[in-house]
C-alpha cells in the first residue's frame, strides 16, 4: 500500500475517498504542467489538495467550513468566482453551494467541475441529469468551450465538465 492510500485510510470521508487520486491523475493527464496554483473549491479537509501537491503542484482548499488536515494549505472563506484570476485552475470536486461561482469561473480560467447536489438553481429541484443540462447550456451560452468527463470512482454522480484542457 503506498503512503496516500494510507493517509486516505487514515481519514473518514463521505463517498469514495478513490475520487481524489482520481481527479488528481485526471488533472496530471489534462494539465501537465501548464497549471501550477490550484483552487481546491469546497474541498473539505483538503485530501484532493494533498494529492495534488504531491505531484508537484501548489493547491489549496477555499472553503468556509476551515476544517483542513495539517499541513493543507486553505483559505476559510467562501468561494466567489471573482478569485479565479489568481489561479491557473479551478476545481469543484462536489462543491455544493460553490457550484455556480465554481461554474461561472469557467470565463477566466480553466475549470473541471463534478457537481454533486441541486446547488444550481434554488428554486427547483433538480436532478442529476437536469443538473448536468444546466451546466452544459450556461458553458454553451457562455461561449465556453467544454468536454464532459466521467470517472469511475464510486459515487452517484462521477460525471463532471472540464474546460481549458488539453
Amino acid at each position: 500500500m503506498s503512503n496516500q492510500q494510507g493517509t486516505v485510510r487514515r481519514h473518514k470521508f463521505h463517498g469514495d475517498p478513490a475520487r481524489f487520486e482520481e481527479v488528481a491523475d485526471f488533472v496530471a493527464d489534462h494539465f501537465g504542467h501548464r497549471v501550477h496554483h490550484i483552487a481546491d473549491v469546497a474541498g473539505g479537509q483538503g485530501m484532493l489538495s494533498r494529492f495534488l501537491n504531491k505531484r508537484g503542484y501548489a493547491a489549496e482548499v477555499i472553503d468556509p467550513r476551515g476544517w483542513t488536515l495539517t499541513g493543507i494549505a486553505s483559505r476559510p472563506e467562501e468561494y466567489l468566482a471573482g478569485m479565479a484570476d489568481y489561479y491557473d485552475l479551478i476545481i469543484g470536486l462536489h462543491p455544493d453551494e460553490a457550484l455556480r461561482p465554481v461554474v461561472e469561473s469557467a470565463g477566466v480560467r480553466p475549470v473541471l467541475v463534478i457537481p454533486c447536489c441541486n446547488f444550481w438553481d434554488r428554486d427547483r429541484k433538480l436532478g442529476r441529469d437536469a443538473l448536468h443540462q444546466q451546466v452544459s447550456e450556461y458553458f454553451r451560452d457562455h461561449k465556453v468551450p467544454f468536454e464532459r468527463v466521467e470517472f469511475s470512482f464510486a459515487s452517484p454522480n462521477n460525471m463532471g465538465f472540464v474546460t481549458g484542457s488539453r
